[in-house]
């Protein structure tokens, strides 16, 4: 059973329910130990002085602010404490904001609200669906170690959520902090058609469990076999970047291969097999479950022309076109 990393009162208006905060999310991060190359001797950090080199003990180091180059305000400690706020037990909803009007580089970390007790359960529902049905999000401050936090409380299936938000003095500007940014909207034109076409081609429910960290996967994958003495694999090329002037041409292979992903009927006709002995041309929803090395393979038996400088995305366009390839090679 998960254990509150903070207990209080939320309170809104004269109505108060006590509750306790509970951490939503957990780090499925691979962790390392620091070694010695060569030898099982773990790597410890430790505090020193920069100029001599010295260890400094803990009791002896101050925080120090830089006003100047070299010229620092040191602060005490016990000078921290004394002006910190005092750990709060409310948490004060002092307005309610339409959710969808707080843009997502506000929000931070994500907490479960639950109440403390059976005995406050209706009150806690009662906030909950007053939420849900204004689809709206209380906005609050509190204390918690030794910090303040902006929070959102918002309604999720059952259960209140704690967003803390950032203040708006650390969100940066994006026109101000970017080096570039379109000037305007794209206008209306085939390009754009046929990317809505893309987006509904690819839209679906939303559904967390279909997504994985592939990346620590690999990590794990990597970690275990070295740990048995097999072979690793070396990840795959990132794809060269979309050139404006073959913009379309992506945009239609992107929504053949969708299409073709989703069982759809793809808008490009097919042609059909000259002979029965000839074999089928390969989906590209199939070569997409191939390895690049495996592709690799199969463009060599084609005697496709370039292909040790393709990339994994245009070995599948090179690989579903190879036929057509084929008969303009002989006719040549």
């Amino acid at each position: 059973m998960a254990r509150a990393i903070w207990t209080g009162v939320i309170t809104f208006g004269l109505v108060s329910v006590p509750v306790g905060l509970f951490t939503a999310t957990e780090d499925h991060t691979v962790h390392f130990h620091q070694l010695q190359r060569g030898t099982s001797d773990r790597i410890r950090n430790r505090r020193v002085n920069q100029r001599t080199g010295d260890e400094v003990d803990a009791a002896d180091i101050v925080k120090g602010f830089e006003v100047n180059d070299g010229e620092y305000v040191v602060v005490e400690p016990g000078e921290l404490d004394e002006i910190a706020p005092g750990r709060s037990r409310t948490l004060e909803i002092t307005d309610f904001v339409d959710l969808d009007r707080i843009e997502p580089v506000y929000f931070g970390r994500t907490y479960y609200v639950a109440p403390r007790g059976e005995a406050y359960l209706k009150v806690y529902e009662l906030l909950r669906t007053a939420l849900a049905e204004t689809g709206k999000a209380g906005v609050a401050t509190f204390v918690m170690r030794n910090r303040q936090y902006l929070t959102a409380l918002r309604a999720e299936d059952r259960v209140l959520l704690l967003q803390t938000l950032h203040w708006a003095d650390e969100v940066r500007d994006p026109v101000e902090e970017l080096p570039e940014l379109p000037t305007g909207r794209v206008g209306r034109g085939k390009e754009l058609d046929m990317a809505l076409r893309l987006v509904d081609a690819l839209s679906g429910p939303w559904d967390p469990a279909r997504y994985h960290d592939t990346y620590q996967e690999k990590v794990r994958e990597l970690v275990r076999a070295k740990a048995e003495g097999e072979e690793i694999a070396v990840a795959e090329e990132a794809p060269r970047a979309t050139d404006v002037v073959d913009l379309m041409d992506v945009l239609r292979g992107s929504l053949e291969q969708a299409q073709d992903a989703g069982g759809k009927p793809s808008s490009a006709p097919r042609k059909k097999a000259t002979s029965p002995s000839r074999e089928a041309r390969p989906k590209r929803s199939e070569l997409r479950e191939l390895s690049k090395a495996e592709l690799y393979q199969r463009a060599t038996e084609q005697d496709i022309a370039g292909r040790s400088k393709m990339s994994r995305a245009e070995l599948v366009d090179a690989l579903t076109g190879a036929d057509g390839r084929r008969k303009k090679k002989s006719a040549a």
